[in-house]
């Protein structure tokens, strides 16, 4: 019985931190997977030994040992994969930034070189400016 109330409590759970969209939904498949296989093992329990029998295990807590150490193992290897592509994001993200900032600080450079030669080019414009108004 425990075992049931411990899948329903697990499904509910993963439904409500689908919810709340604290879980995607890529990893709460496999989630909602598992808490429904492990409801009816607690209404019924000779199954599990029936079904380890059949499998050539000796009972059915080893049968559930070696099913929980393999789903955790590839849990475990999917995580892997999955920080092993954030680390390369986050390189070729630094990468990026790193290219755009040098662009800012050329950018920046040739804006002072622009603001120093602007006075000059301010006082040219409107001395022309000046010259146009006093021909109208």
């Amino acid at each position: 019985m425990l075992t049931s109330v411990t899948g329903v409590f697990l499904v509910a759970c993963i439904v409500e931190l689908l919810r709340r969209r604290k879980l995607k939904e890529k990893y709460a498949f496999l989630w909602v997977l598992t808490g429904l296989v492990i409801i009816p093992l607690g209404f019924f329990p000779s199954g599990l030994d029936n079904i380890a029998r059949k499998v050539g295990v000796a009972s059915g807590v080893s049968l559930i040992l070696f099913l929980s150490v393999a789903f955790l193992f590839i849990v475990c290897l999917q995580l892997s994969n999955e920080v092993g592509h954030l680390e390369e994001e986050g390189r070729t993200l630094s990468e990026e930034v790193a290219l755009l900032r040098l662009d800012v600080q050329d950018l920046q450079g040739r804006l002072k070189e622009t603001r120093e030669l602007l006075p000059e080019a301010n006082e040219t414009a409107g001395r022309g400016a000046a010259g146009q108004g006093d021909r109208s």
